[in-house]
C-alpha cells in the first residue's frame, strides 16, 4: 500500500508541475508530461496480467491426479520513464505491486518487500556510447531481456526461470557500431554486484562481469522487434539477430550466480566463480517468428561445505538448457506458437533429473501486447520423476 501510495502521490506531483497534458492514445502510458522549460519529461504507465492455471501431475501409478488450480495477478507494474535535463540523460523507474513480484524479501533485503524492479540512469555520453547506473536487467539471455509484457507466450521457459541472469545493480556501457548500413553490431560490457535485486547487505562474494555482443547483419527489426515476443510489425524483408553473452560471478554466494538460494555455512557462505554462457538467435519475416536459446552454467566448486568439511546440502545449479521457440501471426491478430525447452543439470553435482517440455500456444492480440489474451498448455517429462499437464490463459492490459 504505501508503494501504491507512493507512486500515486507522483502522478499528482507529475501533473501539479508540468504543462497540462494531452490524454494519449491505449497503451501509450496514463501521462506523457513534459516541463515548462523542457527540461524534464515523465511517461507514467502501468500494466497488469491476470492469469489462471491448472495442473495434472503423473502419480506412481502412472495415473494423473485431479488437477490443481490457481489464479492470481501475476504481475501488476507501475513504471515512470523520460528524462532529466537533457534528453540525452534518460531514466527508468519500475515498481512491481503483486505478491509474486515483491516476494523474495529477507535478511539480505533488510527484511523488506523487493518493490524495486528497474531504478537506472541512462547516460548517452558519446555518439552511439551510453552509459546505464543503477538497478535494471543485466545483459543475459533475450528471453530474460524481453518485457514479461511482451512475450509470445504465457509466461517465459524453463531455460529462462533455471539460468537468467536477471537483475543487478551495477553500472553498463553500451555501444552500437554499423559495419555497413545495414549490418550493425552492439556491445555491452556490465559490472555488477553479483547478488541480484534490492540487496541491501553490500558485496557478500564477489562481483560480477557480463559481456554481450549482438549481430544483426539485414539492419534493426522495426519498432524494437528484437526484444519483443512475435513478428508484430510484420517485417517486409527477413531480419536477423545473432547474440552471446558471457558472465563472470566470482566468489558468487547463491546457487545460480545473482539468484537462488544463499549458500550458507557453519562459518560464513560457501563462495566460487560461476561462469554462465548464453546463445541467442531471433529471426522475423513477414509474421513468422523464431528465437533459440542455448545456456551453459559450470562453477570452479559447486559443493557448499562446513568447516569441517561436511556438505550443507546447497549446490551450484550446474548445467545447460535448450529453448527454441516459433509462431505465426495472421492477418487476423491470432497467432499460434509452440515452444520446446530442454534443461538438463549435472547428476552428479545437483541430483536433478532431465526435464522437456513442450508447448502449444495460441494468442489474441487487440491491440498488440498492449491488450491481448494468451493461452497455452504444456507437457512437463522428467526422466525418472512424476510428469505433468499444465494448462494457463492470461490477459494483459496495459495503460
Amino acid at each position: 500500500m504505501k508503494c501504491l501510495a507512493l507512486g500515486l502521490a507522483l502522478c499528482s506531483l507529475f501533473v501539479s508541475y508540468s504543462q497540462e497534458p494531452n490524454a494519449p492514445e491505449f497503451g501509450q502510458g496514463l501521462f506523457n508530461l513534459m516541463g515548462k522549460d523542457s527540461t524534464w519529461s515523465a511517461k507514467i504507465a502501468t500494466r497488469m496480467q491476470f492469469l489462471s492455471s491448472t495442473t495434472w501431475t503423473e502419480n506412481s501409478n502412472g495415473e494423473y491426479t485431479d488437477p490443481d488450480f490457481n489464479a492470481l495477478i501475476r504481475r501488476a507494474r507501475l513504471k515512470f520513464d523520460g528524462f532529466v535535463y537533457s534528453p540525452k540523460l534518460s531514466y527508468k523507474l519500475e515498481l512491481g505491486l503483486s505478491n509474486r513480484d515483491i516476494s523474495g524479501g529477507s535478511q539480505y533485503t533488510s527484511d523488506a518487500p523487493r518493490y524495486i524492479l528497474d531504478a537506472v540512469v541512462m547516460w548517452n555520453f558519446y555518439e552511439n556510447f551510453e552509459l546505464w547506473v543503477g538497478q535494471t536487467k543485466l545483459p543475459g539471455n533475450v528471453e530474460r531481456v524481453i518485457s514479461s509484457g511482451n512475450l509470445q507466450l504465457v509466461d517465459r521457459s524453463l531455460l529462462n526461470g533455471q539460468f537468467t541472469l536477471d537483475r543487478d545493480m551495477g553500472i553498463q556501457l553500451r555501444h552500437l557500431t554499423y559495419l555497413t548500413d545495414t549490418f550493425l553490431v552492439r556491445e555491452i560490457f556490465s559490472i555488477s554486484q553479483g547478488e541480484g535485486r534490492n540487496v541491501t547487505t553490500g558485496n557478500l562474494g564477489g562481483h560480477q562481469y557480463s559481456g554481450r555482443l549482438e549481430l544483426l547483419p539485414f539492419g534493426e527489426f522495426k519498432g524494437g522487434g528484437d526484444y519483443s515476443g512475435s513478428d508484430l510489425k510484420r517485417e517486409k524483408s527477413p531480419k536477423l539477430m545473432l547474440a552471446a553473452t558471457y558472465n563472470l560471478n566470482i566468489n558468487a554466494v547463491r546457487t545460480r550466480g545473482s539468484q537462488g538460494t544463499y549458500m550458507e555455512t557453519d562459518f560464513g557462505f560457501h563462495k566460487t566463480d560461476i561462469n554462465t554462457l548464453f546463445l541467442d538467435a531471433v529471426f522475423k519475416y513477414n509474421g513468422f517468428s523464431f528465437m533459440g536459446e542455448y545456456a551453459y552454467r559450470d562453477a570452479q566448486d559447486p559443493f557448499a561445505r562446513n568447516i569441517d568439511g561436511s556438505l550443507t546440502g546447497e549446490v551450484v545449479q550446474v548445467g545447460h538448457g535448450l529453448n527454441l521457440q516459433t509462431g505465426y501471426l495472421f492477418n487476423s491478430n491470432w497467432e499460434i506458437s509452440g515452444r520446446y525447452t530442454n534443461v538438463e543439470l549435472d547428476k552428479n553435482i545437483t541430483g536433478e533429473n532431465l526435464e522437456n517440455q513442450y508447448t502449444l500456444g495460441l494468442s489474441k492480440y487487440i491491440v498488440g501486447h498492449k491488450l491481448k489474451v494468451q493461452t497455452d498448455i504444456s507437457y512437463l517429462s522428467v526422466e525418472n520423476g512424476a510428469d505433468a499437464l499444465m494448462y494457463r490463459l492470461q490477459l494483459d492490459v496495459h495503460f
